[in-house]
């Protein structure tokens, strides 16, 4: 057996510990791919296009399904993305609501560009929708998701028999998520306090407390009834631009709301 002096040997040991500690930090370091799925945007620019202000255009990925409002109307897609390649199945799915005319050549465009790019990437923290040649066709910047220290005005409430309402004339329902877990506002004719429980998106509410205020309006009275009821319903939100929407556990919307800038 070949026979190593002492320092021949020690050598020979640091050589091989180094090694594994440079494969192993290789290992550790390597960054992990990214991924579309899970991640919300709100758009930012669209050449040729001015972003209308108001009328958020969103793009969400979730599964299998791109998803969101190009300003005008709901969409879903389904959508692959391997690596830096992206394709959105055309045509896109849509809701049907008409589109004013200062609107509509953007929505167009939005869904244009959707189901024209072919890559995608992350660029200063933006998503980018590329062409094959690297030309950019649509840039979005992340969707805010934190509802702590946001206020909303809502727009629809369930009233408890299968459908969504609009607010009753010259009346208004708010809530304000507030740091602490309490949220509050007005339902109408009293004021409301709960507690909410957020985790990723999922939200729930406490039952909620209000003032015992006699409403002149008895159609005042009956909202506020029908929007403390669909409060306990709640148990997931989503929400895209200036949107919210809190729907029950089978996918039901229980309350529409709109940002208070």
């Amino acid at each position: 057996m070949e026979q190593f002096s002492r320092a021949t040997f020690v050598a020979l040991l640091t050589v091989s510990l180094a090694g594994c500690a440079s494969g192993s930090k290789t290992m550790t370091n390597a960054p992990d791919s990214p991924t579309l799925n899970g991640t919300a945007w709100v758009l930012a620019t669209l050449p040729g296009q001015t972003v209308a202000a108001g009328r958020a255009a969103t793009l969400r990925f979730e599964g299998d399904r791109a998803q969101g409002h190009d300003g005008c109307n709901r969409f879903t897609a389904a959508y692959t993305a391997t690596g830096s390649t992206l394709d959105v199945a055309s045509p896109v799915g849509s809701t049907l609501m008409a589109c004013p005319p200062d609107l509509a050549p953007q929505a167009e465009a939005f869904r244009g560009a959707l189901t024209g790019a072919k890559a995608w990437r992350i660029e200063k923290g933006y998503l980018e929708l590329m062409t094959p040649d690297g030309r950019v066709l649509a840039s979005f910047a992340p969707q805010p998701t934190d509802l702590a220290g946001t206020s909303w005005t809502a727009t629809g409430i369930n009233n408890g028999k299968q459908a969504v309402q609009s607010l009753v004339r010259e009346s208004t329902v708010t809530l304000e998520f507030q740091a602490d877990g309490k949220a509050a506002g007005s339902a109408g004719c009293n004021r409301y306090t709960t507690s909410y429980v957020v985790d990723g998106s999922k939200l729930t509410f406490k039952p909620a407390a209000a003032t015992r205020k006699m409403c002149p309006r008895p159609e005042v009275m009956e909202q506020e009834e029908n929007f403390l009821k669909a409060l306990g319903t709640v148990a997931t939100a989503v929400r895209e631009g200036d949107a919210l929407e809190l729907r029950t556990a089978n996918g039901d919307l229980a309350v529409k709301l709109t940002r208070q800038l």
